[in-house]
């Protein structure tokens, strides 16, 4: 895993000179404020940077300062970060920038250990704020580095099963008088040149030094592990109606993909049960009331990264009883037009949509 001191030489001047030449403008590197750059490092996570932009630049007039975030209600942020997906990392940003306030005094830290000890940060989005930020040499590993790293140096075996010898790698070749020109030049180089498909390699800095080029291994490498089929779960969704033309909608606990959300109620079929019934046992155990289930509404397909469901939506009528948030932090009758106000997962937007076609 280990290379020539001088080739270690060569691929940063490199790559620092093709960095020259084609950075790229960002508007979280226009500046070396930490809290904006750490806003854009937890966006970009599983996010691709043409989605981030708008919610990042809406991100910082709602919320731009870090007293401002810590000080917002969780509801309002999870609604400034509806749609980004993974809303784990906004409750964390949200967690985090209460820490900095209460135990920094509202100054992002500036150690590894610090700053990966706060809510939602790990070794590589810190060494991404700590280089941006503080111009501190501290490496970075995620998908993009782990790519380029894998065939540069031809690695034989899946990234995942050699972390400890890409991280090495990775801490090897930063350049330390310019860690943060380095690591926003590696992230534009896997972005723009080292692509997972059909790499630009007539356009990088690093074939001289490349296995993968050397062998024409490109479209081989990084090996990939085997993979799973991706699970599907068909779910039963409930839109139930009161007399007064109010809907029921509650708010999902907070552990979770999609936690401290609102949603429609329902869950998953067990076998050999119909929609219908499902939807009838679900509202039954979660909320402790009985119901009517209706006419279908619309079907919804979403994919998550590790699974995709099915949503089966039927409206349905409240029969007898007070709900109760049996497995849920609060349910809520509100009108359809109330409806933006609520935090809701993708998936549960078409549904709203939907009802206010029909």
């Amino acid at each position: 895993m280990s290379l020539p001191n001088s080739v270690i030489v060569s691929l940063r001047e490199s790559l620092l000179a093709w960095y020259g030449r084609n950075c790229r403008d960002l508007p979280w590197r226009r500046g070396q404020d930490p809290y904006p750059i750490w806003v854009s490092e937890i966006m970009l996570q599983q996010t691709q940077v043409k989605t981030v932009i708008p919610y990042y630049e809406r991100w910082l007039k709602r919320f731009p300062t870090v007293e401002k975030l810590a000080c917002a209600d969780q509801q309002a942020v999870l609604k400034a970060w509806q749609g980004l997906g993974y809303y784990a990392r906004a409750r964390n940003l949200h967690r985090a920038a209460e820490e900095i306030v209460r135990r920094h005094g509202g100054v992002f830290p500036n150690t590894l250990d610090a700053v990966m000890a706060l809510p939602g940060i790990g070794r590589t989005t810190a060494g991404g704020i700590l280089s941006a930020a503080f111009d501190l040499p501290v490496s970075v590993l995620d998908g993009n580095v782990k790519r380029i790293l894998a065939r540069v140096i031809g690695l034989s075996v899946p990234p995942n099963k050699a972390m400890k010898w890409l991280w090495q790698l990775s801490d090897c070749l930063l350049d330390p008088n310019r860690p943060r020109d380095f690591n926003q030049a590696l992230m534009d180089l896997g972005a723009k040149v080292c692509t997972p498909k059909n790499p630009n390699c007539d356009r990088c800095p690093w074939t001289p030094h490349c296995q993968a080029y050397q062998l024409n291994l490109q479209s081989q490498l990084p090996m990939r592990s085997s993979s799973r089929p991706i699970p599907h779960k068909n779910i039963g969704v409930a839109v139930i109606w009161n007399d007064s033309g109010q809907i029921l909608i509650d708010r999902r606990r907070q552990e979770g993909l999609l936690g401290g959300l609102w949603e429609f109620p329902g869950g998953k079929l067990e076998a050999g049960e119909t929609v219908e019934a499902c939807i009838a046992r679900e509202i039954r155990e979660e909320l402790g009331i009985e119901i009517e289930v209706g006419a279908h509404l619309i079907s919804v397909e979403h994919a998550y990264t590790h699974f995709r469901v099915t949503l089966n939506v039927h409206h349905c009528r409240l029969l007898s009883g007070d709900p109760q948030p049996l497995e849920c932090d609060e349910v809520r009758w509100v009108r359809l037009e109330e409806m933006d106000r609520f935090p809701f997962p993708k998936a549960n937007v078409k549904i709203i949509q939907a009802l206010r076609q029909g």
